[in-house]
């Protein structure tokens, strides 16, 4: 099976699960993991979701939010207290051990523009939310910055499916293949600005 004909099943699968039941608690949780350790994004089950379901965009939208930022506080009490067990091998996995120090320095000066930029870009948000309880980076900052930014991403997001729809929902059924492989380039490149810090 190809990779385009992999997404496709996946990207079915979801608009057929957006009508579940479960399909918030599933997206719930896909939100909490992610921002600690899970390596795919919500996004790839919040846009479907919201394409069959505009008018639960806003909710979605909200779910998504608000179990991101509880997962962030999962991410950042590994941190601060399971560096060396699960942080340590998780930045080495991704590349980043090595310049971890320097980017502690930079963290305690620019942290909550940090985690703000991280929180709206493909940049792995798990390795900021780790890196915040590495340094012990101010809670309320921390928070803050995590509920703006992703809420921002989040609501944008839900705000121009809602808007653009059908036209959104043509537009990526129709161009499935390539958008799959931007998402992917786009992941791939978001660990790879890791290794430039």
């Amino acid at each position: 099976m190809s990779f385009t004909g992999f997404v496709r099943k996946i990207y079915d699968w979801i608009i057929g699960l957006s009508g579940n039941k479960h399909a918030l608690v599933c997206l719930f949780a896909i939100s909490f993991i992610e921002s600690s350790f899970f390596p795919i994004p919500p996004d790839i089950m919040m846009i479907p979701m919201i394409l069959a379901t505009p008018k639960k965009a806003w909710e979605i939208a909200g779910v998504c939010t608000v179990a991101s930022v509880i997962g962030a506080y999962l991410g950042y009490v590994i941190g601060v207290y399971f560096f060396q067990l699960i942080a340590e091998p998780l930045l080495n996995f991704y590349g980043y051990l090595e310049k971890f120090n320097d980017f502690k320095k930079l963290y305690e000066e620019y942290g909550a523009w940090i985690v703000f930029g991280a929180g709206i870009t493909p940049f792995p948000y798990k390795i900021i939310t780790i890196a915040s309880g590495v340094v012990h980076l101010n809670l309320f900052v921390f928070t803050v910055a995590s509920v703006i930014a992703r809420g921002l991403r989040f609501f944008v997001i839900a705000w121009l499916l809602k808007t653009y729809g059908e036209k959104m929902r043509t537009f990526i059924e129709k161009n499935l293949g390539w958008l799959s492989v931007l998402f992917l380039i786009l992941l791939i490149g978001g660990f790879m600005l890791l290794k430039l810090f």
